[in-house]
């Protein structure tokens, strides 16, 4: 099978890929992916970057030798922007605080939390794919119209549950967890003191708000889905639009179904219909894979990749009757996929159904949900 963008290593080269705009390739390892983005956004005060890798010496190394390709040097970071919070993008920010001085800019809903860092990066079916051999601050602005998470009240009880004990699936069975050489990697850098683990963020942003980078001015995009306090970056002036994970080249990012909103499918739906609203698009600038150009196109496809799934769910149902989510998840995924992280996805596309009245809902002996469609 041939190596998909997102899968290719990181090369050293550091590219132009817009008036003052650079994009470092960091290494990283985590499955499915070879590398993730790292763009410099270069003014008059030094350069802030975006998504500054994983945490540890290795991407640090990475990130000082691709700072003094463009000529610049740590002292120069006085920002550092997490697209949203996994460890791939927020890693280095932590340390740019305090060796530059760097403020730390994030969406006010940003958590390492609530299994946040049990999420892959990319889709299962994707990572299954993968794994085979080849093969400054916000000046303005609120959060107008972006999708807002489930108050506590309103709350599920099963993710209230979920909330405070993260042993618990809703739908049973075990949570997604790290990988053990994730989980010690980690333990020995907190037992190590290093910069902490997750970075402090000093400057909140909201939908809407406005940052002047990169010599112009960028406008925020929350675009909760794949993770609840992702956003984006677009530049009206230069159509260029930073997009994080949310919408990768040939790749779908992960949607959890371990989130605080109810609808975490429809949020990330709502989300890309807001993008590929956006215009000028000129350049789309991924976290992972290499810049492309219409964005609105690449929306439709990865919407129309997830009303397939839901399609087939519903043909599930029907042939199984009312079903364990693990039942749904073994017809849904190819035997390779089976396992936690394939059930989050599952239970995510049966909730969107149940929510949308295409499904019902009801509780087994042990109090876990059983599904139909029929």
């Amino acid at each position: 099978m041939a190596r998909k963008q997102e899968q290719e290593p990181a090369r050293e080269e550091v590219t132009e890929v817009a008036p003052n705009v650079l994009r470092f390739e960091l290494p990283i390892r985590m499955p499915g992916l070879g590398h993730v983005n790292c763009y410099a956004l270069v003014d008059g005060d030094g350069v802030a970057l975006v998504d500054p890798g994983l945490p540890g010496p290795a991407t640090w190394r990475a990130l000082v030798d691709r700072l003094r390709k463009a000529d610049l040097e740590v002292r120069h970071v006085h920002s550092v922007l997490v697209t949203h919070s996994h460890p791939d993008h927020f890693g280095g920010a932590s340390r740019f605080a305090r060796e530059a001085g760097a403020k730390v800019i994030a969406h006010h809903a940003f958590r390492f939390g609530l299994a946040a860092e049990d999420h892959p990066e990319a889709s299962v079916e994707d990572l299954a794919a993968h794994s085979e051999p080849e093969s400054q601050a916000p000046v303005s602005g609120h959060d107008h119209g972006s999708v807002r998470p489930a108050s506590e009240p309103d709350m599920p009880a099963a993710r209230r549950e979920l909330m405070s004990n993260s042993r618990q699936t809703p739908w049973g069975g075990d949570p997604p967890r790290p990988s053990f050489r994730m989980r010690m990697r980690w333990r020995l850098m907190r037992l190590l003191r290093q910069a902490p683990f997750v970075p402090d963020v000093t400057h909140p942003v909201r939908h809407g708000d406005t940052l002047q980078l990169a010599k112009r001015e960028w406008r925020v995009v929350h675009t909760p889905g794949h993770t609840e306090d992702h956003f984006c970056l677009h530049d009206p002036e230069t159509g260029l639009f930073l997009a994080g994970d949310h919408v990768l080249p040939t790749i779908t990012p992960h949607i959890s179904g371990l989130s605080t909103y109810h609808d975490p499918l429809a949020a990330f739906f709502e989300s890309l219909d807001r993008v590929a609203e956006i215009e000028p698009i000129t350049q789309v600038l991924p976290a992972h894979g290499h810049p492309f150009a219409d964005l609105a196109e690449r929306c439709r496809a990865i919407h129309q990749h997830h009303v397939e799934r839901l399609d087939k769910v519903k043909s599930i149902g029907r042939d199984i009757g009312m079903g364990t989510v693990e039942a749904y998840m073994q017809q849904l995924f190819r035997e390779r996929s089976w396992g936690s992280m394939a059930e989050s996805e599952t239970y995510a596309h049966l909730e969107h159904l149940r929510l949308l009245g295409e499904a019902e809902r009801a509780d087994d002996e042990s109090g876990h949900f059983l599904y139909g469609t029929g």
